[in-house]
């Protein structure tokens, strides 16, 4: 199969699958006329017998084909090179009714990435959809739901990627859709070793970086690494390093190289302890000779020594000797094809440097020269018998020691009439031009104790003098100094010690001064670089330069105008976070003293802190980015007050936030149980149980009074209890006494007017029982009967009623 070839994913043909369905549906078609001869029809063909008009009937069978959708899987393995991952049918989860949650592995051939492209995303609160890249040493994501927009690219940098989505909602779920493809991975570009360099094939797997070093300098480490196939290509093995070529040596044939002194004193040819002992043999070919000379040397007096012989031996001709002869400005030349060259040295404070310049050249033309810190022009590149060479120093340093001109002369023996110049970094001078350099004394080489140095710098009136300080590496105990002004009482710009980048100053006038003091005293002197300034003339301006407006941010300034003293303050819109310093100054030189911040968007929540008397599991594990989900749990006897998880929310505007609160453990105790409802009363918001710390009030009807606490505390415990019994709903004295009143003027108002009513009845019956003497009652009847006589005491003596005699009375009460 071809890696690159596209392959669908998540299903190998298109969603819609195809089922053909059992039943058959026939159409009978009836036709006038029998088919031609040959002549076959569409189905089956059945011929009546024959007659005077033929009739034939076709049978059509037609199949009905069915397209069903097929939902889409909420779990699944990838491994096409490109292919569609979509939200899932909730019907495909293992429980419908159980939170939704899917794993999407894509997996591709190994030496590929994959590259997502987000064509939908539409999720709710209550969704979260990760995409995780796998196969390095721990999961790393890569985007979440918050950090997603359509038509965003993901790519990963291994070939494995998972999909993780999950939902708590029950239904109408989001909808999200990614289509993914692989894409070729790459090894990351070399370095270059340090004195070396490097050239590469290819980047990708297979591709192959072959490693180099310059002359004098060898290969430590592999040569050719190749970019290996793997989860994440890689190269085969690390970078190597250039180091000076083993402590001596025998070169054959040489022609152009260096001697360099070895970086470790446990090289082959030394003796005990930590002395070295090198020999170096240079041999060119028959019938030319060697020109040495000296590019870099730094020994220490007492304890290193080199020594440079005109032959093949140590008993060679003498031609340089450390201990006798100061280092040459100027190389040397062998008598014959040989050179010897012998190095030892012993342990000392002094690092021990060696940089040693060797060519060959024949009998009949001069040697190359050669001009540190500067340059030459010749007639012609071979240097044969009448090149004229002419010399030029490097800008600050000045030329010394020999003709700026010199001619390839003796046809016996040809040499050069003159020796080649010096190029030297002078301690202190004027310079004029309006563009110049100023370097430390004897640079490259550091510099000795001792020194007391002034540069005085001039250019125009109405000018101003830019300084580059572009290398300060000077000791501690050692002074550069810059003055605004010609000479050493001017006001002070800036005073420099030890190390510092790269950095600018601008005069106040036309004229500046430098002094560089070396300590003469310092008993731990140590090698250093020194310093490199190059300065250039400018047009006068009395502010600093104007800074562009941060992005996401803003700036005040305390002045109208950028003048010394200035000072900007710098804030970030919210959401945004400052990197850098965010106040400035404008400082005498007319610089910034920091470089301007920027705002970077805040793409972190803060801590939400530990949970006490509980723990808590944050996902992923690497700080809070937005979509850190953080999980928290109690301690046993201990419950959670509050959600027991939250989520690291972005937002357009604004600092990412969590969804809630952090949550509390709080101790777990049994509930109270309800103590009951009075009679005549009821309680608020009525509950079964009450939590340990929850209150419940009790209030009476109208009429009744409450009796006891109105609220009581369910008091945490095990179990948990109320603080005091429940109350309970008394009638109220006030309406006991209103109902005894009531009482008795109902029994007034009826016993009253009965006692009355007796009272006058008994008054007529004495009336007519006493004055009349008649019966009370008398009736007449039509028919005879024999009636027992009424006593006094009977319930029917009454007035009204007499024998033969009907009266009425109207009494009024």
């Amino acid at each position: 199969t071809n890696p690159t070839q596209a392959i669908p994913s998540i299903r190998e043909s298109d969603p819609a699958s195809t089922v053909i369905s059992p039943g058959i549906l026939t159409t009978a078609v009836t036709s006038s006329a029998a088919p031609q001869a040959g002549q076959s029809g569409f189905g089956s063909a059945v011929t009546s017998p024959p007659a005077e008009e033929e009739t034939t009937t076709t049978l059509i069978t037609t199949t009905t084909i069915t397209t069903v959708h097929t939902p889409v899987q909420c779990n699944a393995s990838l491994s096409g090179m490109e292919g569609i991952v979509e939200s899932p049918d909730p019907l495909s989860s293992s429980s419908p009714f159980s939170p939704l949650e899917c794993t999407y592995s894509i997996t591709v051939y190994l030496g590929y990435g994959v590259e997502i492209q987000v064509k939908k995303v539409n999720l709710s609160k209550e969704e979260s959809l990760t995409i995780l890249e796998l196969g390095g040493t721990a999961p790393e994501l890569l985007a979440n739901e918050t950090l997603m927009s359509e038509g965003q690219v993901i790519r990963s940098s291994t070939n494995q990627v998972q999909i993780h989505y999950k939902s708590l909602k029950k239904a109408n779920h989001g909808v999200f859709s990614f289509h993914y493809q692989a894409f070729l991975l790459s090894c990351s570009f070399p370095l270059s070793p340090e004195s070396g360099g490097v050239t590469v094939t290819d980047i990708h797997p297979g591709g192959q970086a072959h490693f180099h070093c310059d002359p004098g300098f060898e290969v430590r480490g592999h040569e050719v690494a190749t970019c290996l196939n793997s989860t994440r290509p890689k190269w085969s093995s690390p970078e190597p390093q250039c180091v000076a070529v083993s402590c001596g040596g025998w070169i054959r044939n040489a022609t152009v190289g260096r001697i360099l002194s070895p970086t470790l004193p446990s090289a082959s040819n030394h003796s005990s302890g930590s002395n070295l002992s090198c020999h170096w043999l240079l041999e060119a070919k028959e019938g030319h000779r060697l020109h040495l000379h000296f590019e870099r040397v730094a020994l220490d007096e007492d304890n290193d020594k080199l020594i440079v012989r005109s032959g093949n031996s140590s008993t060679a001709p003498l031609l340089f000797d450390s201990d006798l002869d100061d280092i040459p400005e100027r190389g040397f030349v062998s008598e014959g094809m040989f050179l010897y060259v012998e190095l030892t040295a012993d342990s000392s404070s002094i690092p021990l440097l060696l940089a040693l310049r060797y060519e060959a050249f024949d009998g009949e033309h001069c040697y190359e020269p050669y001009l540190p810190h500067g340059n030459f022009s010749s007639s012609d590149i071979t240097f044969p018998l009448g090149t004229v060479v002419t010399f030029s120093c490097s800008p600050g340093f000045v030329m010394e020691q020999g003709s700026g001109v010199m001619e390839c002369v003796d046809p016996n023996d040809p040499h050069w009439n003159e020796s080649e110049p010096v190029c030297r970094a002078l301690c202190g001078g004027e310079l004029t031009d309006p563009v110049g350099t100023v370097l430390s004394p004897d640079w490259p080489q550091s510099y000795s104790k001792g020194q007391d140095c002034v540069w005085q710098i001039h250019v125009s009136e109405d000018k101003r003098i830019e300084l580059d300080i572009q290398i300060l590496n000077i000791r501690h105990n050692d002074i550069l100094t810059l003055f605004d002004g010609h000479d050493l009482t001017s006001h002070v710009i800036g005073q420099y010690l030890g190390s510092r980048e790269r950095f600018r100053v601008v005069s106040g006038g036309s004229e500046v001064t430098i002094q560089f003091q070396s300590d003469p005293d310092d008993s731990t002197f140590i090698l250093s670089q020194g310093f490199l300034i190059h300065y250039r003339e400018v047009e006068p301006n009395d502010t600093c330069p104007a800074l562009p407006q941060i992005e996401f941010g803003w700036s005040s300034s305390s002045h109208p105008s950028l003048v010394r003293g200035s000072v900007l303050t710098y804030q970030c819109q919210p959401g945004y976070d400052i990197v850098g310093s965010d106040i400035i100054t404008c400082q005498w030189d007319l610089s910034w003293s920091n470089n301007p911040p920027t705002c970077v968007k805040i793409q972190q929540c803060p801590d939400p802190g530990e949970v006490v008397n509980g723990a808590r599991s944050v996902h992923p594990e690497s700080g809070f980015a937005v979509g850190t989900v953080v999980r928290f749990t109690c301690n046993q006897g201990y419950q959670l007050e509050g959600p027991n998880q939250i989520s690291c929310h972005g937002r357009d505007t604004g600092m990412p936030k969590w969804s809630d609160r952090s949550p509390k453990c709080v101790l777990k105790y049994d509930p109270c149980p309800n103590p009951g409802v009075p009679d005549n009363g009821y309680q608020t918001l009525y509950k079964h149980s009450y939590q340990a710390g929850e209150t419940l009030r009790f209030f009476c009807y109208e009429g009744y009074e409450l009796i006891g606490e109105v609220i009581i505390n369910c008091v945490p415990g095990h179990p948990s209890q109320w603080n005091s019994p429940p109350p309970f709903c008394k009638v109220s004295q006030s309406l006991e006494a209103s109902h005894q009143m009531l009482s008795e003027n109902i029994a007034l108002a009826i016993i009253l007017p009965i006692i009355l009513v007796i009272l006058l009845i008994g008054g007529i019956y004495m009336y007519y029982t006493k004055w009349q003497w008649k019966p009370l009652f008398w009736k007449s009847l039509s028919h005879t009967h024999s009636y027992s006589p009424i006593t006094v005491e009977s319930d029917f003596n009454n007035p009204l009623y007499e024998a033969g005699d009907t009266r009425e009375y109207e009494v009024s009460i």
